[in-house]
């Protein structure tokens, strides 16, 4: 099978037309995601309660590092199928999404049960003490211990759609559960409903990602006969090719959030040590960071295929181009929304909790951590180029770099020279080293692809 639609998006749209179809949905998704992680907050602080606020921010890293299963399968089967596409070879990019979907069930299905075995010494790790353990426990009840399956799947299928260049199905796939968590976050939390708290943020997750997996199952269904996503128990394999294809992009990128659930969980260890306002102020100055953040992210994963396929099918000028275009687009943005939150960042805060505490931290947070975004998104372009073509151990290297080296070491140096406030530099005293890495390591590697057209010409 082979569409001309999704083709002729590779080959012959223009770049910005391109860029858009793919990127704009994805970014879209990626900012109603960032939404509904804003509802859960702004919902459970409605109630007023900093341990309720707490408790979110406290098991935000286990479901951070769901993500290490989503990129491991969902980033890594993903870059396997476009680039199998772009060399129409149709039947790897069935079993590299068979083999995808397969295994990301199963990890969702041991996840879940190694949380809830592990239940205390977890929490424990976390941060939670006497204060916050009971609420933490709650929201992870339904958030991990039920929803992982559901939260993991959702996200793999939206990967996996995208790769074939169905960007808005993706989207509207992953918004679907968005949407919905956000009209049952009131109804689960609020006093005037079922009056949950942080426990019924989790509800709400657990079954709007439920929805959300139902709509990739129908869409599967219904596009069966002109679709390369192909989950049938018949495709799964344990082919060398697929295997080894999959897992050299996916592992380096499940690693990389594997990290970033390290460096959460020592940033909020070190915030709980100055109480549950601070806790929730982080949390807060988090999730509003998350915005651009996830912006930058979209685009990134939105040109995954088409830099994919370019690269596959030998058309580098294409993938250069997308690449160049994008850089631009994505670098005027988060140098205005830098300024915007450095100037508004009392205002941001205050929307979320009326605590003239919290407030006072948080606007100290956010103005640190706005910081770093002009350079973040450098890294996320060159983590995705290299997730895209299959340079796995250079994203392996990024997110080395990043963390271990640059950002966790950071946490400590400015924790010690400037308690609590210094926490929110690391991010940009990390995004500053890896932005120059990023354009350095870029312009080797398009240079050494111009030298190999050169040699076959």
């Amino acid at each position: 099978m082979q569409d001309e639609k999704k083709t002729e998006l590779f080959e012959r749209i223009p770049i910005h037309k391109a860029v858009a179809a793919l990127a704009i949905p994805t970014i879209l998704s990626s900012l109603v995601m960032v939404l509904y992680n804003l509802a859960d907050t702004y919902f459970v602080g409605m109630v007023n309660d900093s341990v309720q606020n707490a408790a979110v921010t406290l098991a935000a890293p286990v479901l951070l590092a769901f993500n290490a299963v989503n990129n491991l399968f969902g980033v890594g089967s993903s870059s396997m199928m476009s680039r199998a596409l772009g060399k129409k070879d149709y039947e790897t990019v069935y079993r590299s999404s068979a083999f995808g979907f397969y295994c990301a069930l199963f990890c969702g299905v041991i996840f879940s049960l190694l949380c809830t075995v592990f239940k205390q010494p977890l929490l424990a790790l976390l941060g939670a003490n006497k204060e916050t353990i009971r609420a933490t426990s709650g929201y992870m009840k339904w958030t991990v211990n039920l929803g992982a399956v559901p939260a993991i799947l959702n996200v793999v299928m939206a990967y996996m759609v995208r790769s074939e260049g169905a960007a808005l199905h993706a989207s509207i796939g992953t918004m679907s559960g968005c949407l919905l968590n956000m009209v049952l976050d009131p109804v689960f939390i609020l006093p005037w409903g079922l009056n949950m708290g942080a426990e019924g943020a989790g509800l709400a997750t657990f079954l709007s990602n439920c929805v959300a997996c139902m709509y990739f199952f129908i869409l599967l269904f219904v596009k069966r006969n002109n679709t390369y996503v192909c989950i049938h128990p018949k495709k799964f394999c344990l082919d060398k090719a697929v295997v080894l294809g999959v897992c050299g992009v996916g592992i380096p990128a499940s690693i990389q959030n594997l990290l970033n659930v390290t460096g959460m969980t020592i940033l909020n260890n070190f915030t709980s040590s100055f109480g549950a306002e601070a806790v929730a102020a982080m949390g807060i100055t988090q999730k509003i960071n998350m915005v651009p953040m996830q912006i930058s992210m979209g685009l990134s994963q939105g040109i995954m295929p088409l830099i994919s396929y370019n690269y596959s099918s030998g058309n580098h000028k294409r993938m250069k181009d997308t690449l160049l275009f994008s850089t631009r687009v994505v670098l005027n943005f988060m140098t205005a929304a830098a300024l915007g939150y450095y100037l508004g960042a009392g205002s941001l805060i205050s929307m979320f909790m009326e605590n003239d505490t919290i407030v006072a931290y948080g606007t100290r947070f956010l103005r640190g951590f706005c910081l770093g975004l002009p350079f973040l998104c450098m890294d996320f372009l060159a983590v995705g180029v290299f997730q895209a073509v299959g340079m796995g151990k250079n994203a392996l290297f990024f997110a080395i770099m990043r963390k271990i080296i640059l950002e966790i070491p950071a946490l400590y140096i400015l924790n010690a020279l400037f308690p609590l406030y210094g926490l929110a530099y690391a991010q940009f005293t990390a995004e500053v080293v890896l932005a120059a890495a990023a354009v350095i390591v870029l312009v080797r590697l398009f240079r050494r692809l111009e030298q190999e057209r050169q040699g076959h010409s």
